[in-house]
């Protein structure tokens, strides 16, 4: 078993293929190609199996990485599947959007010593998308269902993690949310580039078949105020994400053409998923000179939609 593992001695490290510049300089797709398969093995084999693995101990959601890097290295991908599904209900999405630089993949014993990280996210989004093609992945199926009800308020990340969860414990789960499409900022939010919605779709439809009820287009103080959600459930769970930006303190930040960066990527998902009318109207970078201010991940993904935009 062991001398699958710590092949960094002699296998360098190894990304996905990233489309060329030009190209992903036309379109919204993900910029990296998949691995092959065995790419993903031999990638996965270079990890050294440490006895305290900071990898693991960097998550957020502490994700059993060295274990499910190892079952992957030993070509057992559907327990690796099983294993990465254990701690966390989208490996799929976080494999994609996780920032693993600042994490776990920041934090591998490779990378501080030079030899270059296991591409733990990439490896993560591998084992999830042979799961799906391999019929894998299920919703959840409680052992025994419950007569309380939960009500989740916001179908963002954080309340579809607490629905999947509240399900597979066989509570009855209700989803508040006044978008038009479960996902939240997954969807609204992160561009297609770094994220495709039919990723997101996919997961949001699996917790539909297992149950979960979506009310959509539904705010609450309109269309029922917080204390009649609570008179409907035996519990409510608050999960309304961030959309409030923090403004810019300087001259002229209420000028014409100066929007703050969340609005212009809903816009721009919106017109990516076919939306139209007013809200993707005026957002629009195509033939504008543009400025961004701050050098984040939301920076980025402004820079980069501009740029596919035409600006």
């Amino acid at each position: 078993m062991s001398e699958k593992m710590l092949q960094f001695v002699s296998l360098p490290q190894g990304w996905p293929e990233k489309r060329g510049a030009a190209e992903r300089a036309r379109d919204f797709e993900e910029a990296y190609r998949e691995y092959a398969a065995q790419k993903a093995v031999e990638q996965a084999s270079r990890c050294s199996q440490c006895g305290v693995p900071f990898c693991q101990t960097h998550c957020p959601l502490h994700n059993n990485i060295p274990d499910w890097l190892r079952l992957v290295a030993e070509g057992r991908l559907k327990e690796a599947y099983e294993l990465s599904a254990a701690t966390n209900p989208f490996p799929e999405i976080c494999g994609r959007i996780c920032p693993q630089d600042r994490l776990c993949e920041g934090a591998c014993v490779l990378e501080q010593s030079g030899h270059g990280t296991v591409t733990i996210g990439a490896i993560e989004q591998y084992i999830t998308e042979t799961a799906w093609a391999s019929g894998w992945v299920v919703g959840p199926r409680p052992a025994v269902e419950r007569a309380e009800s939960v009500g989740i308020v916001g179908a963002g990340p954080a309340g579809l993690a607490a629905a999947d969860r509240l399900r597979r414990l066989g509570y009855r789960v209700a989803i508040y949310d006044r978008h038009d499409r479960p996902g939240g900022l997954l969807i609204y939010g992160i561009p297609n580039f770094k994220l495709e919605k039919r990723v997101v779709a996919r997961r949001t439809q699996l917790l539909a078949e297992a149950g979960v009820r979506f009310h959509l287009g539904f705010e609450v103080g309109r269309d029922a105020t917080l204390a009649e959600l609570r008179a409907r459930h035996e519990a409510v769970l608050l999960a309304t994400g961030v959309y409030q930006a923090q403004a810019l303190q300087v001259p002229g930040v209420d000028l014409d053409h100066v929007v703050q960066a969340l609005p212009y990527l809903i816009a721009a998902n919106r017109r990516g998923l076919g939306d139209p009318g007013s809200a993707t109207e005026g957002l629009d970078a195509a033939g504008r000179r543009v400025v961004v201010i701050g050098g984040g991940d939301t920076a980025m993904d402004c820079v980069r939609t501009a740029i596919r935009q035409g600006a």
